[in-house]
């Protein structure tokens, strides 16, 4: 329930820009505080059907643990509808075959605690928008462009858009911005007279291609991820994954570095991903039929901007999501982060009134601590690809990158460690989580089983593929 503070705040007004998860999550927390519009410059479908804007969609998806326990805290029954819709919901590690980038195998156990959730891009925004559309408290506005942010370099007091070929004004006491890797908030923030963001790019010119398949044989329902991930190290770096989604179906994504991506033919899929660093995904695929022609994307950079370290910022407005960072999707971070900085909205709108001054630098700088993992994360193994940043790796993302290593290896050879590098993998648990001391010693010290000589597909499950 609201505070009684969030109660006598209900009668302000905000507005999120773009009518994605980030937004729509962004809507229901907004609700106990204020009337809300979102704006969406496209219509949004009434179902899982590919939405305008969003190629991405197209494209393998996982919520790590921590971004499914944000979006239940933030709607909650939201994974059993999703559920109820034929999302899987896999336990890591035991509905985990994985492949370290530096070629270990990773155990599989049964006392798993990390739980993930598996469906289509569609499906997961369709179930969120219309659970949170039917908050009478919020309003969609679709077919509306917005120009620009309205207001002084103090204060936003709202925005001007363009809808049904007509310019007009939209006052609100707190705008954010969720529109997505494509936001225009640097230059309205500069017609603003605010100085320029800092930004950083890291891009390991990474393409991928995906295609989706009828599940062979009977692998409709339990079935694994598979997952090959690629090295840095080696150029090109190439891995793949699948992803067992809604309607007995796998979404495949190939991916490959500059010099060594996949294409869009449809006869290149199969023997491109036999060429992986370990074959086991082409040997799943020759028995499975392709549903779909082959997709491709190349927009998988890792960009950021730094708003939280903005010298001014006004009142009034805050960004949210891909607005803030984007990273190489093959992470699988960029929703979870998306629902946690959501998470990270709603503790800073509990406390102060969302017009109240600071609060919106308040908001940036709380959004900013998800964001830092999950770049850390990303930024920490993409840097090492040739000419991914103008920047080359510093002394610091090499040592840790070099630990990294050793911690991967360890949890490929040791339950306990493998939980820890878990707890940050999911975005349950910061980085630093791998350097205290208990860690340390498993890194160090633990007993370690043998690596294992191939994926840890069961009998029953390679049975199940020829079925």
């Amino acid at each position: 329930m609201p505070s009684s503070s969030a109660r006598t705040a209900s009668r302000r007004t905000a507005l999120v820009i773009g009518g994605g998860m980030t937004g729509m999550l962004a809507a229901t927390v907004l609700a106990d505080f204020a009337d809300v519009v979102v704006i969406e410059r496209d219509v949004l479908p009434g179902g899982p059907q590919p939405r305008k804007g969003l190629p991405q969609a197209r494209h393998a998806h996982v919520l790590w643990s921590g971004g499914v326990k944000a979006i239940e805290d933030l709607l909650p029954g939201i994974v059993e509808q999703l559920v109820d819709h034929g999302a899987h919901t896999p336990r890591i590690m035991t509905d985990l075959v994985s492949k370290a980038p530096s070629g270990q195998w990773f155990r599989r156990f049964s006392h798993a605690r990390h739980t993930n959730l598996l469906c289509s891009r569609d499906l997961l925004d369709a179930v969120i928008r219309a659970r949170v559309l039917l908050d009478q408290r919020i309003t969609l506005l679709q077919q509306a462009d917005v120009l620009a942010l309205q207001g002084d370099a103090d204060r936003v007091t709202g925005v001007a858009i363009r809808s049904e070929g007509t310019e007009r004004s939209v006052p609100a006491d707190l705008v954010i911005d969720a529109s997505g890797r494509a936001s225009r908030a640097p230059s309205w923030l500069r017609n603003l007279g605010l100085p320029p963001v800092r930004e950083r790019v890291v891009d390991a010119r990474i393409g991928y291609a995906s295609r989706t398949y009828r599940a062979p044989g009977s692998t409709a329902d339990g079935f694994p991820i598979v997952n090959v991930q690629a090295d840095p190290r080696h150029v090109p770096g190439r891995g793949g994954i699948i992803t067992p989604i809604e309607g007995g179906r796998w979404l495949v994504t190939l991916s490959g570095s500059h010099g060594g991506q996949p294409t869009g033919d449809n006869g290149a899929f199969l023997p491109f991903a036999l060429s992986l660093p370990h074959p086991v995904i082409g040997e799943l695929l020759e028995g499975a039929e392709p549903e779909t022609d082959v997709v491709t994307s190349h927009s998988t950079a890792n960009k950021r901007r730094y708003y939280e370290k903005a010298a001014r910022w006004p009142d009034g407005f805050a960004v949210l999501g891909d607005a803030v960072a984007g990273y190489n999707p093959v992470y699988g971070h960029g929703l979870s982060v998306a629902a946690q900085s959501v998470i990270a909205l709603r503790r800073v709108l509990r406390r102060q009134d969302l017009r109240a001054p600071g609060t919106a630098r308040r908001v940036q700088r709380a959004v900013a601590r998800p964001v830092e993992n999950a770049w850390n994360l990303a930024v920490g193994q993409d840097v090492f690809y040739p000419g991914a940043s103008d920047q080359p790796p510093t002394r610091l993302e090499k040592s840790l990158a070099a630990f990294v290593d050793k911690a991967v290896e360890a949890g490929s050879r040791n339950p306990r460690a493998l939980r820890i590098l878990l707890d940050v993998m999911s975005m349950e648990s910061p980085p630093a989580r791998l350097l205290m001391p208990d860690m340390l010693a498993l890194v160090c010290l633990g007993r370690k089983k043998p690596n294992l000589e191939g994926p840890p597909l069961t009998e029953a499950e390679r049975a199940a593929v020829t079925a």
